[in-house]
């Protein structure tokens, strides 16, 4: 019998292996896959005395991208993203996540937006990182989509790229406007 135990520990490790080769590191599982997402009031990058919330955007399939002008990843998938923004024309906060700047309050956010372009209905201010830890970040960039009704249907982590904008997102835009009138 102790022959069989170093056996069985390599076929399980093999297994374990096989099993890691075959998942998509990009799939990291959410758990509000399905919940309502979770609930933010932040200030507006450009009008700090109003606020954005997850409420506003009930009614209607929307888009949470969390990027920081510091995020180099952010960067890269910043002209994709904005593509999809226009393309599908989809309401997209942006939330900012723990960007500072002089005045500890979105600086480095206004010239990235400015260099770059800004694709965003809203720019969320989360300078403390409180929003980000609520929606379960494990880093910059991450994407969710909601339906009409508030409810995180996905969660793309890492830099959304051209494949899965065209393979993914835009498919599952499409059938979540259909299912929702």
């Amino acid at each position: 019998m102790k022959f069989f135990i170093p056996l069985i520990a390599f076929v399980a490790l093999i297994g374990l292996m096989l099993f890691g080769l075959n998942n998509d590191p990009k799939l990291i599982p959410s758990p509000f896959i399905g919940q309502s997402a979770p609930q933010f009031e932040l200030p507006r990058l450009y009008k700090p005395e109003q606020t954005i919330s997850v409420d506003d955007m009930k009614g209607k399939v929307w888009i949470l991208n969390l990027w920081a002008s510091w995020c180099v990843s952010c960067r890269a998938e910043h002209a994709v993203l904005t593509r999809l923004i226009n393309k599908e024309k989809i309401p997209t906060v942006g939330l900012n996540y723990k960007d500072y700047g002089t005045e500890d309050y979105g600086d480095d956010a206004v010239q990235w937006l400015s260099s770059l372009g800004n694709p965003y209905y809203a720019v969320a201010v989360d300078t403390k990182g409180m929003a980000g830890i609520d929606w379960g970040v494990v880093g910059v960039p991450e994407t969710f989509l909601m339906d009409k009704k508030g409810i995180v249907r996905y969660k793309f982590t890492g830099p959304v790229y051209q494949k899965a904008v065209d393979e993914t997102l835009i498919p599952l835009i499409k059938k979540l406007r259909e299912e929702e009138g």
